[in-house]
């Protein structure tokens, strides 16, 4: 039985019919088709689909969407305008720290959250951060490089 969501997300308030048992990353993906979001592993222990609920980085895997109530939803698509976001994107492709690009989104989404909650926040706080974020393909070298270039106070 499904029953009418009202959710923000990216800014824009959607309505969408949704099963209690649904979980968040489905709603995103297949009924509001942002597929950014990435469906890793479903368990909550790799990162891939996080999102911004109110702000905070959250698992979209681990997290019904009915639970999100009123919060709004920012995900890797609702970036581009948020100047935070389109910072640790710019920083990503400038330091080449993507290689499938499977994991980036993820990463980014986390980023994002971590540096508005803690603005100016140290390197070794980004990157632990970061932990529940996983990637198999770049070995972390160009993340890591990405997260220092974040770090740094700006000029």
């Amino acid at each position: 039985m499904t029953s009418p969501l009202r959710l923000l997300v990216n800014g824009v308030p959607v309505e969408t019919p949704v099963p209690p048992s649904e979980r968040l990353l489905d709603t995103l993906r297949w009924r509001l088709g942002l597929r950014g979001t990435k469906e890793g592993c479903r368990t909550g222990a790799c990162g891939a689909c996080t999102v911004l609920i109110g702000g905070h980085p959250r698992l979209s895997c681990l997290t019904l969407s009915h639970q999100v109530g009123e919060e709004p939803i920012l995900t890797v698509e609702g970036l581009e305008s948020d100047p935070v976001g389109r910072a640790v994107m710019d920083v990503f492709v400038a330091e080449a720290a993507l290689q499938c690009g499977y994991c980036t989104p993820g990463f980014v989404v986390a980023l994002t959250g971590l540096l508005k909650e803690h603005p100016g926040a140290s390197e070794s706080s980004l990157l632990e951060g970061l932990q529940g974020n996983l990637c198999r393909c770049t070995g972390y070298s160009s993340i890591r490089r990405a997260v220092t270039r974040l770090a740094e106070p700006a000029p």
